[in-house]
């Protein structure tokens, strides 16, 4: 089975570069800069256990560079804003029979996969990896490179899923193959709801009331919309601890911290924008998470710096 890593980041680097680590065939999809310094350099990969190392990863920068095989599996990686043009880029070239596996916050990527291919696979992922500069990608986690369950969509799995969790578990990432994938992915994008505010303020953020209140108005609208939630502690979470320094140097932050660092779009529109949605659709108020999602619009717009705002600017409006 290949692998076909389409967005080569923090998330999709990590996971092609463990899978080609553990000797499987897995070739990157990475544009721009990115992309070019992975082909001329390699891909500089670290990890607490492992340090750092140069990895010659074969990589293209569109899909239509990609011989497509009718059984390889394609990871989706890239932020959810950006994974409808993905899936038409790859639609005009891919046959219909590959599997498609979102390796992504929120919960719309697996239906937009599902409207050009049969076959769809949920990832929910722990994985604190970091990509800030073109071709070096990290993982910042001790004893094993992160979690990243899987399951086909909309539910069940199949002996694909089960060969995935396996390649997986070969490449020191924690994964199993869930019924449910779907709860454990709404069960996370309760979590992600306080993205926004970790790039604003840095990491005290999960601790205010503000996060708190919008996490609470995510599981008031997944209850209404009869969503099943994973709400069972996992072992594995609970153990990870918090993430770990490479050769001396701290995790950089999460996902959407990084992405204002960079100077990038935030994808709240599919965490806060998710929770706004189900609200609007279902008559209930959620205005902690409209007012989030309203914030990653200010954030990129002013260019503020990612963790350098209190959370007293950001309950007076500022930026």
């Amino acid at each position: 089975m290949r692998y076909i890593i389409y967005g080569a980041g923090a998330i999709g680097g990590t996971i092609g570069a463990c899978l080609f680590e553990a000797g499987r065939d897995v070739v990157l999809i990475a544009r721009g800069a990115h992309g070019r310094t992975i082909a001329d350099q390699g891909l500089r990969f670290g990890s607490p256990g492992g340090g750092w190392r140069v990895l010659r990863i074969p990589v293209v920068a569109e899909p239509g560079a990609v011989q497509f095989q009718a059984d390889d599996v394609v990871v989706l990686s890239m932020k959810s804003q950006d994974t409808v043009p993905a899936l038409e880029a790859l639609a005009a070239v891919a046959p219909p029979t590959v599997h498609i596996a979102c390796a992504q916050n929120g919960v719309e990527n697996e239906r937009a996969a599902l409207r050009r291919f049969a076959n769809v696979h949920g990832m929910c992922l722990r994985m604190p990896g970091v990509h800030l500069e073109p071709g070096v990608v990290q993982v910042h986690q001790a004893g094993h490179n992160g979690i990243c369950d899987v399951g086909s969509f909309p539910r069940g799995s199949t002996r694909v899923d089960h060969a995935i969790a396996a390649d997986l578990r070969a490449a020191d990432i924690l994964s199993d193959a869930r019924e449910d994938i779907m709860a454990f992915k709404y069960a996370k994008l309760h979590l992600n709801v306080t993205n926004v505010l970790e790039a604003a303020v840095g990491a005290s953020a999960p601790d205010t009331d503000l996060s708190r209140r919008a996490r609470q108005e995510a599981l008031d609208v997944f209850a209404a919309a009869g969503q099943s939630v994973s709400r069972d502690p996992d072992p594995r979470v609970s153990s990870r601890g918090a993430p770990a320094a490479i050769e001396g140097q701290p995790h950089a932050g999460h996902s959407s911290f990084q992405s204002l660092a960079r100077g990038g779009r935030l994808e709240s529109d599919y965490l806060n924008g998710e929770v706004v949605l189900l609200g609007r659709l279902l008559g209930i108020p959620t205005p902690v998470n409209a007012f989030l999602q309203d914030l990653a619009l200010r954030l990129v717009r002013a260019r503020v710096a990612a963790g350098s705002l209190t959370i007293e600017d950001v309950i007076a409006g500022r930026p």
